[in-house]
């Protein structure tokens, strides 16, 4: 734990650490998410949309190793068991029961309209207070929404192919 790391931030160190597990947990529900996704995947463009989610997936790993940095930095535990994620997740996890790629699709979109919510909450909690947790949070809020707008221009095009009968 770094001493003076918890010294300089200027909010309650446990609230802190309480919204950086949060968004943990919703990393690596969103990574499983991505995974099996791109796993079970069926229907048009389920190549192009499963490169996409597999791509995400690593990304919202790489995330979970940030977050999982930034808790320990500050002296805090990670969540330790993989089935307090659902508990401690502010993001739903939506399993892969249909995997039709529109609908793995809208799961996926959801999800990081969700986690887009996430850091811009701990950005608004945290700027002016913790900016080394502000600019953690502002990286992975830029990949966020990058991935939604990945996600919704691959919906765009398969709406399209499919309203034009395209398969």
């Amino acid at each position: 734990m770094g001493t003076r790391a918890r010294e300089i931030i200027g909010m309650n160190v446990d609230e802190l650490l309480a919204l950086l597990n949060q968004a943990y947990a919703s990393e690596w529900l969103a990574y499983y998410q991505y995974w099996l996704g791109a796993k079970v995947i069926k229907g048009p463009m389920k190549d192009s949309v499963a490169a996409e989610l597999l791509l995400h997936a690593n990304e919202e790993l790489a995330h979970a190793t940030l977050l999982v940095t930034r808790i320990i930095q500050l002296g805090g535990t990670p969540v330790l068991e993989p089935k307090e994620w659902y508990t401690q997740s502010p993001c739903k996890y939506d399993a892969p029961a249909d995997p039709y790629v529109a609908v793995l699709l809208a799961q996926n979109i959801a999800g990081e309209q969700c986690a887009i919510s996430t850091y811009k909450n701990l950005m608004d909690v945290t700027k002016d207070k913790d900016m080394v947790t502000y600019n953690l949070a502002l990286t992975i809020l830029t990949q966020e929404v990058e991935h939604e707008e990945d996600l919704q221009s691959l919906k765009e095009d398969l709406d399209l192919m499919v309203s034009r009968g395209d398969k």
